[in-house]
């Protein structure tokens, strides 16, 4: 049973809080929607809620407090903001100093004083996977295809080194073919890093004729769970296939998949593997 009564989605942009509003709304569980503009998708207008800016943070915790929501999730993607250009509430203006703080740190700083303050409003914070279980990445192939030997080898390298950029709270995926580390996300994310492989050479990536090479995406190793697991999705996938990879590769139960089945369906019909490794398999304990 669960320990809370009304969902407050506080959604960014991408597909996942679509996902998690469409599943709450199939399965009668009480929600209400805090679109953040101009981010979140268009296709949550049509669900219960409110459409604020980033700033209004107090005009938000009211609308959800109103609504009768006890407990939130955090989802989707949010650009990293300049707190000079934003208009502030009231409650905003006040966190500045602990932004400020924060921004130094990096993203999951910032992301952890935003779970803070809203804990201290009384609001229950969870995962979205809390919400919708299906969420989570599983353990080995999703799909009817599995990595070779030589794949399974660069996932372990992209593996190692995803979790010496997250130490250092840069990114969360790794691109490695043959060996060669192509590319590693940083602020731009995942999908502007999976531009950049397309327009490299043929010579070190693969094609849709002859793919090589493997997208890994992880949690960073002191990651806060409850927000910003990484997220794999048929718009990653299609990256992926643009990029000529062979393959995506999320740590089992440490990421989120976005339509799973539709992605499955169409890896399989591009001869792509999708892959959830453990950290046995990469040489972690």
């Amino acid at each position: 049973m669960a320990s809370w009564r009304k969902l407050g989605v506080i959604a960014g942009g991408g597909d996942l809080p679509v996902v998690l509003a469409e599943h709450c709304a199939e399965t009668g569980r009480d929600y209400f929607v805090a679109r953040i503009a101009p981010f979140a998708s268009a296709a949550l207008e049509s669900h219960p809620g409110v459409t604020q800016e980033l700033g209004a943070m107090g005009s938000r915790m009211r609308a959800l407090k109103d609504a009768g929501v006890d407990a939130i999730v955090l989802i989707g993607q949010v650009p990293r903001p300049d707190l000079g250009q934003l208009k502030l509430d009231d409650r905003a203006q006040a966190m500045i100093p602990a932004f400020l703080a924060a921004a130094a740190e990096g993203d999951d700083a910032l992301l952890r004083v935003l779970l803070e303050e809203h804990e201290r409003e009384g609001f229950k914070v969870l995962g979205a996977e809390e919400v919708m279980g299906g969420l989570l990445a599983p353990a080995g192939a999703w799909g009817a295809i599995a990595p070779s030997e030589t794949q399974r080898r660069d996932i372990a390298k992209a593996a190692r080194i995803a979790a010496v950029i997250g130490s250092f709270d840069v990114g969360q995926g790794v691109v490695v073919a043959g060996g060669v580390t192509l590319a590693v996300e940083a602020q731009e994310g995942t999908d502007a890093m999976l531009f950049r492989v397309a327009s490299l050479p043929t010579a070190v990536r693969g094609t849709p004729k002859n793919r090589r090479g493997v997208l890994l995406k992880r949690p960073k190793p002191t990651q806060e769970r409850r927000i910003d697991l990484p997220v794999v999705g048929p718009k990653t996938l299609q990256g992926a296939a643009t990029a000529g990879l062979a393959g995506i590769a999320a740590e089992a139960h440490g990421a989120l998949v976005v339509r799973r089945e539709e992605m499955i369906a169409e890896a399989d019909r591009l001869g792509i593997f999708l892959y959830g490794f453990t950290r046995a398999e990469v040489g972690e304990m």
